[in-house]
């Protein structure tokens, strides 16, 4: 059917297209037909006009030709005015056809119209019935949010009476006195953990009323009599119990350090004390400052006495310095001095005292090292009383900032009213002592000992002994200072023309400076200090002075230089012992050792072998200058020496050792002497081969009786003495 509609439609166009008079014919035929009577719309079209395109016309024939239902009808050569009126026919018996149908189905169609009337009258009840719903669930949640209302209300009315509660919990608590609190205070020792944990219950609950009071809460007046008795009863309880523990300090031969360590576990009474009765506290410090101060003073006075009966009887004296010669007489009713004054220059095992084993070693027992005949260095005892004044100090300190809670200037305050006068007796002593010590090194040992004490107070965090420290380092610096600049004196107003019959050996004065040097020396390089280098810079100046001055006593060159070999020699090997080589006293005694061996050995080549030295100086100096015509001259003074130095050389050599080898004391520095000499001879027999080689004493006859350099290598390191 659509496609005969098709094909209808397109006949009824071809027919309107192919002229007016045909168009008007069909008219009639199609509009007859029900439901497709469509107006032609043509337009504004005007066939007459010349605007008229036909070429557009064409272009719609030739698009409806294009259709198969048009093709097919040409190719069949139907009519197409018979084949439209044929469709019109076909379409009209459709339509009857369609209304046929309708009708035969209008029984359904209408039970279908009422089931839609039925179910629109079922969706519109459903409709109210949803409305009814909206309408209840709104004033249900208007309900919901009253009783949200209320409950909140409610719950804020239950949080403000809990909090009431509880501050009235807390008021009540604090106010009520436990049976249990006032059994334990009226009755418990005060020793038992249970009087301590009730004291600490009242000090809370007095604490609570005095604040309750303040704020103006009538119940306190309840309670406050009952307090009051209860910490009375307290107060009395813990004043004679820390009295009686106070008081037990001053027994004979009791170790204070016990009782005092016992107190620790019970620093809460006092602290109840400061909190709820000032004046018995007061009273309680006071005791304690008195006995401590008194026990500590009686201590260390009685310590340090018998302490410095086990000091070497030996000591230092004023005239035992470094520049004062052995043999110094003294007058009849002078002391004996000592045996040997080297020893009072000399460190030795003196050193081991800092060393960090040796500096908190225990202290010394005087009256063991009485039955045991032992003898002690001043430096010893110095390190053994400050050990022990250290270490009581600072558990005195700690004790005292924890029982009685102090810090800071509070704390230094009541340690110096402990410990003032046991300290101001200490530096007393010690200033005494000074006056007549003449021992620099144990002064200087003493000034590093208080140095590292300082370090062990500062690691301890008790800084209550730092004023200490400096007062004492204030009394030993002035005196070692003195007791250096003694010695730097005396060195220099020494007269080597009293000293004796002299010699080319170490002399005993520079001995007794290495020893002195390189023991300061080794001490300050642990704690370097520029003061005491420039002190010792002075002393080794004015030594090297001395051994010049000496060195001028004797008549020769070379015994002058073999002294000054000697002593630099003995000084740089001391030094070498226990200082650095980069210091600066082996520094300069290295170079002063060097430049004088060089002269040494041209002092020792000279006898033996001094014209050919001469002759190769000169030599050497004409080839320079360009003069090499006037050796010429010199062949017979050339053949003198060659023959001179092949008969002589070896007894020479020989000499030469033997002479070396008694002039050093040190067989070490007389053997690097010896080697020296032969290597500076060899090089000199090398240059004066070199000079022969020059064509003015090339056919030098003489030459045949050179000897070989290689040989004579070989001959002088035959003699060199090996150790």
């Amino acid at each position: 059917m659509a496609a005969a509609a098709t094909m209808a439609a397109a006949a009824r166009e071809l027919v309107l297209r192919a002229g007016t008079s045909d168009m008007e014919e069909e008219e009639g035929p199609l509009a007859g037909g029900p439901g497709l009577q469509e107006p032609l719309q043509l337009g504004e079209l005007d066939i007459t006009s010349d605007e008229f395109i036909l070429d557009e016309v064409d272009v719609h024939i030739q698009a409806n030709l294009e259709d198969e239902l048009v093709k097919e009808a040409l190719k069949t050569g139907v009519d197409l005015r018979h084949y439209s009126k044929q469709v019109e026919l076909e379409l009209q018996q459709i339509e009857q056809k369609s209304i046929r149908d309708y009708i035969q189905e209008s029984e359904n169609i209408a039970s279908l119209h009422n089931q839609i009337t039925a179910c629109d009258a079922v969706l519109e009840r459903m409709e109210q019935m949803l409305g009814a719903f909206q309408s209840d669930l709104s004033s249900i949640s208007s309900e919901i949010r009253t009783l949200q209302e209320q409950s909140g209300a409610m719950n804020i009315r239950l949080r403000n009476r809990q909090a009431v509660r509880g501050k009235l919990g807390e008021l009540v608590d604090g106010l009520v006195v436990p049976s249990a609190l006032v059994t334990a205070i009226l009755e418990a020792p005060v020793t038992e953990p249970r009087f301590l944990e009730q004291l600490q219950e009242l000090d809370a609950k007095a604490a609570a009323v005095r604040e309750q009071e303040a704020r103006g809460t009538a119940a306190c007046a309840d309670v406050r009599g009952v307090l009051d008795r209860l910490r009375v009863k307290a107060v009395t309880k813990i004043r004679e119990f820390i009295l009686q523990k106070i008081y037990s300090f001053r027994k004979p031969m009791t170790n204070y350090q016990i009782p005092q360590t016992a107190l620790l576990k019970y620093r809460f009474f006092y602290q109840f004390l400061l909190g709820n009765e000032r004046a018995t506290a007061k009273e309680i410090r006071d005791e304690y400052v008195e006995t401590l101060s008194k026990i500590y003073l009686s201590y260390y006075r009685s310590y340090l006495g018998r302490l410095m009966k086990v000091q070497y009887e030996e000591v230092a004296e004023k005239d035992d310095l470094m520049g004062v010669e052995d043999t110094a007489k003294k007058g009849f009713f002078s002391k004996p001095s000592l045996r040997s004054r080297n020893t009072i220059f000399t460190l030795g095992t003196r050193g081991s005292v800092i060393s960090p084993t040796e500096l908190e070693a225990p202290i010394l027992v005087p009256h063991t090292a009485q039955r045991g005949e032992q003898r002690y260095p001043f430096e010893a005892l110095f390190r053994s009383q400050h050990y022990a004044l250290l270490d009581n100090s600072c558990r005195e300190y700690l004790f005292i900032c924890e029982f009685f809670v102090v810090s800071g200037p509070a704390a230094h305050d009541l340690f110096h009213a402990v410990m003032g006068r046991t300290l101001s007796m200490t530096l007393k002593h010690l200033d005494s002592y000074l006056a007549d010590c003449y021992d620099a090194i144990a002064v200087f040992l003493c000034i590093h000992i208080v140095l590292r004490f300082r370090n062990i107070a500062a690691k301890r965090d008790v800084p209550a002994l730092d004023r200490y420290w400096e007062q004492v380092l204030a009394l030993l610096w002035p005196r070692f200072e003195l007791i250096l600049e003694m010695n730097v004196q005396s060195v220099r107003s020494t007269d080597p023309q009293r000293l004796g019959g002299l010699d080319t050996r170490p002399h005993y004065i520079t001995r007794r400076y290495a020893e002195f040097s390189s023991a300061l020396v080794s001490i300050n390089q642990t704690i370097p200090n520029e003061r005491t280098m420039q002190l010792l810079g002075q002393l080794q100046v004015e030594v090297e002075n001395f051994v010049l001055r000496v060195a001028a006593e004797f008549s020769s060159r070379k015994e002058q230089l073999v002294f000054l070999i000697n002593n630099y020699d003995m000084m740089l090997g001391v030094l070498m012992e226990r200082a650095t080589d980069d210091s600066k006293e082996v520094e300069s005694f290295q170079q002063l050792l060097n430049a004088r061996t060089q002269e040494f050995i041209e002092e020792l080549l000279s006898p033996p072998f001094g014209g050919l030295v001469a002759f190769v100086k000169e030599a050497e100096a004409l080839i320079e200058r360009g003069q090499a015509e006037r050796l010429r001259g010199e062949e017979a003074r050339v053949t003198q020496l060659i023959r001179g130095f092949g008969s002589s050389w070896k007894s020479s050599v020989e000499s030469l050792s033997q002479d070396v080898m008694r002039s050093f004391t040190n067989f070490r520095n007389g053997t690097s002497i010896i080697q020296g000499a032969l290597t500076q001879l060899i090089q000199l027999y090398h240059r004066f081969h070199r000079v022969l080689s020059q064509p003015q004493l090339r056919a030098l006859p003489a030459r045949a009786e050179l000897i070989n350099i290689h040989h004579l290598m070989v001959e002088l390191k035959k003699h060199k003495p090996n150790f």
